[in-house]
């Protein structure tokens, strides 16, 4: 299977659905019966039938009655799942899979929610994550455990690890995600996913959930596709007043992935110079990444890992006083969250002023040292994950120490937290598949405003290592 000959994703559901070929009507009862088939996987936490059911049927209707304004759409009748982190949908409670928060459904949609539903999208459940998003598996005590489509017995990443299960297990074609420490990137990696953290502002943040951590999160969603994730940026980034794609995205891109690249100058890491080592298969499939686009004319430039080190070392303090003042902040009853939550809650209650004031001068320095290597490469390439997905339990939330699960977080995916802190787009990418058939990711980092380049990048890359899944789209007609 490649992109380019129409893959099987959320835009080719879509196309179904306006050409009669289905309806958003049946393309929902099929997602809703895989979700019931594979609930063992865990990776819905709050499922909402009957307004899934009703949101289709809204779309059937107004394809009978405007067909041309209903044909517009990207992803017309093509059912989807919102994460419990993020931005909220009218009808589905985000209670960041903890006990501590009220499980109330909003009466009315976030922006970026209201964006989902106006290009064509149906809501119908909220996938798992770890609580307050704190972790890279999805295993929060309140349940499910998030199991990966390719293994249940490893994680398929977090804190996007529903969405991603979801995708990957074909129950729906894209779903709802958020990054703030490689939250998207890392389950798109762990399943075989496209990945995208979009430049910092591309997207909409309120007007609910707004930039409470400090600008490091930002949101889009995981997909099986480029084409999905191009037109999830192209149609849903830009102004929040009347909105519109942000020109310096380079948009409108989703037609243009096949469109040659300029060569550049591609720095390439394939290795730390500090934690854990990359494993060899995943390394091999970075260098095998850089010969493509060597072949393809772009200069491939060798990055020392160590070069990279302090940069990674200020992202993980940076990450680390944002994240647990924004949690301390939030959260003055600690009886009914889990012990590391309460744990991480405690350490930024600990924080000072000038604590969190050097976090803000370190990002800073962050994004203007990589704006610097900017200078010298266009684009950076490295690996995604250290090894394959880990096994369930890999991260507990049975104890204290808040910097040994960061060092877990930043051993697994060590190059993650770097684009959230700088603020640049990142992109994780299959490009290949190890022994056991599990997914090799590489990841792509540029300078802001480069998601599009990226993309295209990553269709370079696609076309000499076409990815497939195991199961088909739940709706999708064969």
């Amino acid at each position: 299977m490649t992109e380019s000959s129409e893959p099987a994703d959320g835009a080719a559901l879509a196309d179904a659905i306006r050409t009669g070929a289905t309806t958003a009507g049946a393309a929902m009862d099929e997602a809703l019966d895989r979700q019931v088939e594979l609930q063992s996987l865990g990776a819905i936490s709050f499922l909402a039938a009957d307004l899934g059911r009703e949101g289709a049927a809204a779309i059937d209707a107004g394809l009978k009655r405007r067909p041309k304004y209903f044909r517009l759409k990207p992803f017309t009748g093509v059912p989807f799942l919102m994460k419990d982190l993020g931005a909220a949908a009218a009808g589905l409670p985000v209670v960041c899979a903890s006990a501590a928060l009220p499980s109330i459904p909003p009466a009315e949609d976030a922006e970026l929610a209201r964006r989902f539903k106006a290009g064509g999208l149906v809501p119908f459940g909220v996938t798992t994550v770890p609580e307050f998003g704190l972790s890279l598996s999805s295993e929060p005590a309140i349940g499910p455990v998030a199991r990966n489509p390719l293994d249940p017995a490893l994680t398929p990443g977090g804190s996007s690890g529903g969405a991603a299960a979801a995708v990957a297990a074909g129950i729906v074609a894209l779903a709802h995600a958020t990054d703030a420490g490689g939250s998207t990137r890392v389950p798109a990696a762990c399943c075989g996913l496209v990945g995208l953290k979009p430049t910092r502002g591309a997207m909409p943040g309120g007007p609910d959930f707004g930039n409470h951590i400090g600008g490091i999160a930002a949101e889009l969603v995981v997909s099986r596709s480029l084409r999905d994730t191009a037109l999830a940026l192209e149609h849903f980034s830009g102004s929040g007043e009347g909105y519109f794609p942000d020109p310096d995205l380079d948009l409108p891109l989703s037609g243009r992935l096949d469109e040659a690249v300029t060569p550049l100058r591609i720095g390439i890491v394939l290795d730390v110079a500090e934690g854990r080592a990359i494993e060899p298969a995943r390394r091999e499939a970075v260098a095998h990444a850089g010969e493509v686009l060597g072949r393809a004319g772009h200069t491939l430039v060798t990055l020392d890992p160590a070069r990279l080190a302090p940069l990674l070392a200020d992202s993980e303090m940076v990450f680390d006083r944002i994240i647990c003042t924004n949690l301390a902040r939030n959260m003055p009853d600690l009886s009914k969250v889990e012990r590391l939550t309460a744990a991480v809650a405690r350490r930024g209650l600990a924080m000072t002023a000038r604590d969190y004031q050097a976090a803000e001068s370190t990002a800073v320095r962050v994004a203007h040292a990589l704006w610097r290597l900017f200078d010298e490469v266009d684009i950076v390439l490295t690996p995604m994950l250290s090894g394959p997905p880990l096994p369930i339990g890999a991260f507990p939330f049975d104890h204290d120490d808040v910097e040994l699960q960061w060092r877990r977080m930043s051993d697994f995916a060590p190059y993650a937290m770097l684009a959230n802190v700088a603020g640049t787009p990142a992109l994780s990418l299959p490009h290949g598949t190890d022994g056991a058939g599990l997914s090799l990711p590489i990841q792509l980092i540029g300078p802001m405003a480069s998601d599009g380049l990226l993309l295209r990048l990553a269709r370079v890359l696609q076309r000499a290592v076409p990815w497939s899944y195991r199961t088909t789209i739940a709706g999708l007609p064969s």
